[in-house]
């Protein structure tokens, strides 16, 4: 069962990205940014409160939302792995790498994240690494030349560093 993550104080986390760009709604993106930073994800709640206190209707902070492609209104885990499925990475193979990540994390379907919280999968189409395919992204950290075993090591020895530091 997957955990929301708690909310910093009810609104305390949006209140203060707010106010730190004086609740103007011209940098509504920069804002979002921003509160999706604080809460890993972008909840539904933060988003209508966030129209309210810039005085512009909740379809406007939905819509930028939801335009973005880098805005996310589901719980995000720690760490967020990208694999591409560009053209270069394709042909070698990246859809044998998907396959593993889902399998290794127990996700399918539209579940991106784990039961745990630790992870979260987006396959996307280009990373912009095309030498070095097939490739991977954790967080911002790029490795290249990646098969599906090289991913389930990567994968486990990022686990076993978060169990050392729980």
């Amino acid at each position: 069962m997957s955990q929301k993550p708690e909310f910093t104080a009810g609104f305390e986390g949006a209140r203060a990205v707010l106010e730190k760009y004086g609740r103007d709604p011209h940098r509504l993106v920069t804002i979002l940014q921003d509160i999706q930073t604080e809460y890993t994800y972008l909840p539904e709640e933060v988003m209508k409160y966030t129209a309210e206190q810039l005085g512009i209707s909740p379809g406007t902070v939905f819509g930028v939302a939801t335009f973005y492609s880098h805005f996310t209104m589901s719980p995000r885990g720690k760490h967020v792995i990208r694999v591409c499925d560009g053209t270069a990475c394709h042909v070698r193979k990246s859809e044998v790498i998907i396959k593993a990540v889902e399998s290794a994390l127990g996700l399918s379907g539209d579940k991106r994240t784990s039961d745990d919280m630790l992870f979260t999968f987006e396959p996307v189409a280009c990373l912009g690494a095309c030498g070095l395919a097939p490739v991977i992204v954790v967080d911002e950290e790029v490795y290249g030349g990646m098969t599906k075993e090289k991913t389930i090591e990567l994968i486990e020895k990022i686990r076993k560093e978060e169990s050392a530091n729980a």
